[in-house]
Parts: structure tokens; sequence; C-alpha cells
């Protein structure tokens, strides 16, 4: 029978798209999916278990709904993804409240797992989260006009900071042809935008074909008709080729922003983090991109704060980045992950100090891309409109900007939600950029 059922999805993209995918089996089961929780039958929540603030939100997440269940508003909980994969036993023994769980190779039984839970059962499904990826319909919840594009799941690299092959699995290719068959499906429905992810899509073909093959799939994906733009995340710097770069200098689909996710620039911070290149290999590949790829931007991640990091680590770091100029910065410090190499290293920072250090680098960032933002400033751009007002207020994002980590433009015209319009960028704003639309 059809259930009334909400489902939370909290975490990274890729386990947004596995959100959409049980979205889309609950559908085709014939459930109700509604967006609130009180009055329902079944809640889900498909959990991150990265980082403590993830785990911390999730957890905080649950308990909420506890609250729910315990007044009368809810009957079942189901809790899925990375935090119940990672901390199966430890959800059972101190949240007697969730009812079933499901692991991150088991998001395909989620249908199974309500009837189970309805019926009095408590469904513990845990699947092999290395077997091949499942060819699962979605249905998509960001845009208009915009979609993530998982190509891989699960991850080889074992950095030393991080758990997600223990969470996610071995790395595992999509065929191409499915990759390029959904990506056909997306523009049907009016996608123009496609945010191409995996854990690391740098080596994406190496299980199919022996080798990384990233620009074997991305010129397929640059002959989709109705696709404007190919985001690229995340591209590890250790394989990235001249045939690649070559390709995205080239290929005017594949948007001219490139996240690469460094983590640092000092040589024994990166071989304690098990990085795979070097500094001096960082700065040549930096320079190398934006010599051959006008008009480029680079978003990277970093970490501080981790064990062996001391002052003069830290201030390469800080003198690096005010060399580079990195118009996208993103910033963590260091999170001791229960099961990594790097929770077992003892010379660490005080977290405040982690967290101080994190503090000066957007302190420091916020100026270059202030810097970036007034350069924009005259300039005509085009702009994916996301939102609108009654008003005439638009807003959207230029090519330099990934959806909920980067800028906003916010601009006067006629477009709609979905619509690629030309701004002329007329001033900027506490990270954003305003300006009008031209009309065409």
């Amino acid at each position: 029978m059809p259930y009334r059922i909400c489902l939370i999805s909290l975490g990274c993209a890729k386990n947004q798209v596995n959100s959409e995918q049980m979205l889309y089996l609950l559908n085709q089961a014939g459930h109700d999916v509604v967006g609130e929780v009180d009055g329902c039958d079944v809640a889900i929540v498909n959990t991150c278990g990265f980082i403590d603030t993830a785990q911390s939100e999730a957890i905080d997440q649950i308990l909420q709904l506890a609250e729910v269940k315990k007044a009368g508003g809810l009957k079942k909980i189901l809790v899925a993804g990375c935090l119940s994969q990672r901390y199966k036993n430890d959800i059972l023994e101190s949240l007697p409240e969730v009812d079933g769980m499901l692991g991150t190779g088991s998001f395909g039984e989620i249908c199974q797992a309500v009837e189970d839970v309805m019926h009095g059962g408590k469904p513990l499904y845990f699947g092999d989260k290395s077997a091949p990826i499942e060819e699962i319909g979605r249905v998509i919840t960001t845009g208009p006009g915009w979609a993530y594009l998982r190509i891989a799941e699960g991850c080889d690299n074992w950095c030393a900071f991080c758990a997600i092959p223990a969470i996610r699995g071995r790395y595992r290719s999509r065929a191409l042809d499915a990759i390029v068959q959904e990506a056909k499906e997306l523009a049907a429905l009016g996608v123009k935008e496609l945010i191409v992810i995996a854990q690391d899509i740098t080596r994406w073909g190496t299980d199919l074909y022996g080798k990384p093959s990233l620009a074997l799939l991305l010129r397929e994906l640059v002959k989709v008709e109705g696709i404007r733009w190919l985001r690229l995340h995340y591209l590890y710097p250790e394989i990235m080729d001249d045939e690649l770069i070559d390709l995205i200098a080239n290929e005017d689909k594949i948007v001219k922003y490139l996240d690469i996710p460094i983590q640092h620039i000092n040589n024994d911070i990166l071989r304690r983090m098990n990085r795979h290149c070097t500094g001096d290999e960082i700065r040549a590949l930096l320079q190398k991109l934006r010599a051959r790829i006008p008009g480029l931007v680079l978003r990277t991640s970093l970490i501080t704060g981790l064990p062996g990091e001391g002052e003069a680590e830290f201030e390469q770091l800080c003198v690096w980045l005010r060399e580079a100029q990195l118009e996208r910065v993103g910033v963590f410090p260091f999170s001791p992950e229960e099961g990594t190499p790097a929770a077992r290293m003892t010379d660490r920072c005080e977290p405040e100090e982690a967290q101080r250090r994190a503090d000066l680098i957007l302190e420091l960032q916020a100026g270059i891309m202030d810097d970036y933002n007034a350069a924009c400033i005259g300039r005509d751009m085009t702009v994916l409109c996301e939102h609108t007002t009654k008003s005439g207020m638009c807003s959207g994002r230029t090519y330099a900007d990934s959806p909920e980590i980067d800028g906003t433009v916010y601009f006067t015209g006629t477009a709609r939600p979905g619509d690629m319009v030309t701004v002329h960028i007329s001033g900027c704003d506490d990270g954003d950029l305003t300006g009008e639309q031209i009309q065409e």
C-alpha cells in the first residue's frame, strides 16, 4: 500500500544524487512523497558521515524526528547513507528511535525497507559498498537549469585524513553509454548545466579501460544537444595530463572553472596527507593551467591544523595563496576522523588553533575574491538564472560560480529560472555581483 513519506537529504552532491534515486524509486512504487515530516508514515534521513560537523547535523536531525515521532506526528524513522554505513552499531545502541537503516550499498532497497519497517520489522540493509553501480532513475531536486551528473562512486586515493574509501567503497566508474544517456535525458528536461561529479572525476575509466579516461567521456558529453555548460568537480592534480588540459581549453561547453582539491602546499604536510604530488608539482600545474586556459577560475579546498603543521608550514601556505591568487577557496580545520591514519598522529595542534588558521585563510581569501569581483565590473557575462521575484529582480550564476558554494549575480531583467542570459555587471557587494540583463 502507498505510504506518506518525507525524505531529508544531508551532505554532499553525491549524496543528493542518491537521495534523488530513492525519490524516484518511492514515486515509482506509488508512495506519497511530501516535504513536511508531520503526519508522515516514514521519514528517511540520507546522512553524511564525513566530518564531525556533518555527523552532528545528522544526529541532530534524527533527534528532531524522534521528538516528532514521540509526539505522534510520525510513525517510523529510516536512516540511510554514510552515517549509518560508518556507525551502524553506535546508532543501534544510542538512538533507539531509529527503526531501520540502509548503508551506502543499499540505496536501491529503499522501497523494501519502507515495507519492512511499516510491517513491524527493523530493516538493516548493508549491501556490498563496492558493488557495481546500480543504474537507477532520478527525481531532479536541483535547478532549474542545472543538475549533477555523477560519473563514478567510491575512492581509491586513501588520503590520510579521509574516511570516504571506507564508507563508500572502492572506485567504480559508471559506463560511458549510461552517463551519456542520462545527460541526454537531463537535457530533454531543460537542464543546461551539468556538474560532473565524483569523489575524483580525474580517475574515471581507470577500472574500465586500464587508464584514466575523463577526456574520452567529456568528448561524448559535449556532443549532447541542449547542454551549454559542463562544470568539473573534482580534478586531482597528479593526473591532469596535456590531453585533458587541451580539451578543457579548447571546448567551449566545458566552463573555465576547475575545482582541484589541493589541501596544502607544504611538501611534508602533503606527504603526511598521503597526497600524490609535491608542492612544486602543484605550482607547475596551476601555472600551466593559467597559461593554457584564458579566463580560468580556480577553486580548491584546504585543511589547516593537520598534525605536523606548525607556524612555518602554515605561513608557507598563506604566502602561496597570496602568490597563486586562487579565485575560490574553501578551508576546513583538521578533523581527526576515526579509523584514518591522521587520527592516530599525535603532534596535532589544538582544535581552536586549527580553526584560527582556517579563519585567517578565509580573511586572506576574502580580499582576493573582492579583487576578482571588482575586475568583473563593466563586463558582459553569461548568467544562468536561478530565481526571480515579482519585483523583477533576478539572481543566478556566472561560469565562475558553482551552486551553493560560490557567489551570486543579482540583476534586473526579464529572465526566468533556467534561462541563460547576458548580464552587464555594474557592481559588487560582499562577494556577490550586481547588474542589468541585456535584452537580446
